[in-house]
């Protein structure tokens, strides 16, 4: 369902059953949900300061290779939100996750 760089890869599939407004059963597949891992174990690669035209997908290609592995900049800052790291002049980590 997800690629292997994906934040929802390794998390759990589950489902839902239920009965919709015509009686009919239907069966939903759902990931659970998510929650920021703790920051404790990870590598801090580099700290980066947030400089005007910075953009997470392109601070992630040039530090991790991938510029879809924004999220796991996200994790080690412990936001939910790419936008709460664009703030000029913020220092953000940039790490190796644990595993």
């Amino acid at each position: 369902m997800f690629e292997q760089t994906s934040r929802y890869y390794a998390i759990e599939t589950t489902t839902l059953s239920y009965i919709d407004p015509s009686g009919v059963s239907q069966t939903v597949a759902y990931k659970r949900r998510r929650f920021i891992p703790s920051v404790e174990g990870q590598t801090t690669l580099l700290e980066h300061i947030v400089v005007q035209g910075d953009r997470l997908d392109n601070l992630t290609a040039r530090y991790l290779g991938d510029p879809t592995l924004f999220w796991q900049v996200c994790d080690a800052n412990v936001v939910l939100s790419p936008e709460e790291l664009s703030e000029i002049g913020r220092r953000i980590t940039i790490a190796q996750p644990p595993f």
